[in-house]
């Protein structure tokens, strides 16, 4: 057996001609979406992604604001920055650009974004409204995610589902996100005792752990969908996911991988979720 490969570029130049689309129509309605994203700091991946989020919007025909702020910035100055956002209607999405320098404090950061500009769906209010089964903005990956998984044709019901990590921006909601589509899920992590049987027993498996090659292919239930969410730099210097992708595909039905897999379509979901927030802005 060899695994048929989601093709996350693919899959994500999709969701953005549905944005696209959408903005079309809602430019035609007098709506204009728009994204400010905020960079504190020189981090050169920060750049990249931030850079990567300023070109998606433009391919969807979405409004973009950078604001850079010097990596000496103070918690007051970028949580000022935030409330002229947040008092701008003509901005609906906001995005802070994570990680942040040590001396400001990401919780405050992340709190001081209005539940309904919360493109990324950190804030307490979408998380809460996640676990409620409540209309809110799904965090990115662990959307995309769920639509790698529809992309294959499984019905994600009923199936076993396991995750493994349990990080407040993949791991948890991805498994409250495969929950209300009535799977049944089991979160492992560090401390999780029998981990390769439980992910042997997977039907439907994510892995987001961090750890290169982490998952290895006896890990792996033949014919399983196999979502691998690791983005680990290698001493090679290229980018290797948490599972062994060779020893993984031999048995797995359906694979993402890395790159080109669940990264593009963490981008396309924030365009996503921006058209929505102009959507919702404008009463439409």
């Amino acid at each position: 057996m060899s695994a048929q490969i989601i093709d996350g570029k693919a899959l994500a130049a999709a969701v953005k001609q549905e944005a696209a689309a959408e903005v079309a129509a809602l430019k035609a309605q007098g709506v204009a979406p728009c994204l400010a994203v905020i960079l504190v700091g020189e981090d050169p991946a920060s750049q990249v992604y931030v850079r990567g989020k300023i070109n998606d919007c433009a391919e969807c025909g979405i409004l973009s604001r950078s604001i850079r702020l010097p990596a000496t910035a103070t918690q007051a100055e970028l949580l000022a920055q935030v409330a002229a956002l947040a008092a701008d209607d003509t901005v609906h999405g906001i995005l802070v650009q994570l990680p942040l320098p040590a001396q400001i404090d990401e919780r405050a950061v992340i709190d001081a974004i209005p539940p309904q500009k919360d493109v990324d769906g950190f804030s307490p209010v979408n998380v809460g409204r996640l676990q409620a089964g409540e209309p809110c903005f799904q965090p990115c990956t662990p959307a995309g995610c769920i639509r790698m998984i529809e992309s294959t044709g499984t019905n994600i019901a009923g199936k076993h589902a396991v995750v493994i990590g349990r990080s407040n921006i993949v791991g948890k909601p991805a498994a409250m996100l495969l929950l209300a589509q009535n799977a049944t899920v089991t979160v492992c992590h560090s401390k999780t005792q029998n981990l390769a049987q439980l992910c042997a027993g997977a039907d439907i498996l994510v892995a987001a752990v961090g750890r290169a090659g982490f998952v290895t292919g006896d890990m792996v239930k033949p014919g399983a969908v196999v979502i691998d969410v690791g983005i680990n730099r290698g001493a090679d210097g290229k980018l290797h996911g948490d599972v062994d992708f060779a020893a993984a595909a031999q048995k797995a039905g359906w694979i993402t991988p890395v790159p080109g897999g669940v990264g593009p379509m963490t981008r396309a979901m924030l365009m996503h979720n921006t058209v929505l927030a102009a959507r919702r802005a404008a009463g439409l």
